[in-house]
């Protein structure tokens, strides 16, 4: 439950506590992932939004009875660790060859009249790369590493931990702000009435992808790291 909110309580803490918060962010256009560690002040003010009245829907929020929200922040971090890998690795591998080939027939067909379209394509090709080499090391390497912490640790282990963390959290910043980018590039996904179907289906296939990552890089970002880096410390 949403408690204790002030002005200088983070993003990704006000989510953390009550993830029923994440869709009034996304309303918002406010990034509750990687720019999780922005206070609710800083954020409103990047992004002129009233603080006040967006105070107020998050204290009505908090007055509504919860129902069926997943408590990530109570969840041991084995469990965690596989949710992320069984929920949010699986989609993103399922998705990224088919969003490489959809935004690059998308750019080769119709880049002339949407230029945008090619930067597009160009900007998921590189977060493609990414995401792929990224999500080999959490699972070959940092998840095993924070599975083992939970039952002991030396000091070399919790200094590996904490160094790979610190990688991970600067390749979410490139995900994240590569598609923030074509987020603006395609004015928040609009589908202009030249649009073909595949043109249409890419867009919306794009908007998911990001609803899925904000997720995904808000529960390591501001859930499991926190905790993994407690234990390593």
């Amino acid at each position: 439950m949403l408690q204790n909110i002030n002005t200088g309580t983070t993003i990704g803490e006000i989510v953390a506590n009550d993830f029923r918060a994440a869709s009034l962010f996304k309303e918002a256009g406010i990034d509750f992932c990687c720019g999780g560690n922005k206070s609710l002040s800083e954020a409103c003010r990047e992004k002129g939004v009233d603080e006040a009245a967006f105070s107020r829907q998050l204290d009505t929020l908090a007055q509504t009875e919860v129902s069926g929200t997943l408590n990530f922040k109570e969840w041991e971090l084995d469990f965690l660790c596989d949710y992320i890998v069984n929920t949010h690795h699986k989609f993103v591998l399922k998705n990224l060859p088919e969003l490489v080939f959809y935004t690059q027939k998308i750019a080769d067909v119709h880049g002339d009249h949407h230029p945008e379209l090619i930067e597009v394509a160009s900007l998921f090709t590189q977060i493609n790369a990414e995401l792929l080499q990224h999500l080999k090391k959490e699972e070959e390497v940092l998840f095993p590493a924070i599975k083992q912490a939970t039952a002991s640790l030396t000091a070399e282990e919790g200094a590996n931990i904490i160094s790979e963390i610190t990688r991970m959290q600067a390749e979410h910043e490139f995900a994240g702000s590569a598609m923030d980018q074509i987020n603006v590039l395609t004015h928040n996904y609009f589908i202009p009435e030249d649009a073909c179907n595949t043109y249409s289906v890419s867009l919306k296939l794009l908007e998911q992808f990001e609803d899925d990552l904000h997720i995904h890089v808000h529960l390591e970002n501001n859930i499991l790291y926190p905790k993994a880096l407690k234990l390593a410390d």
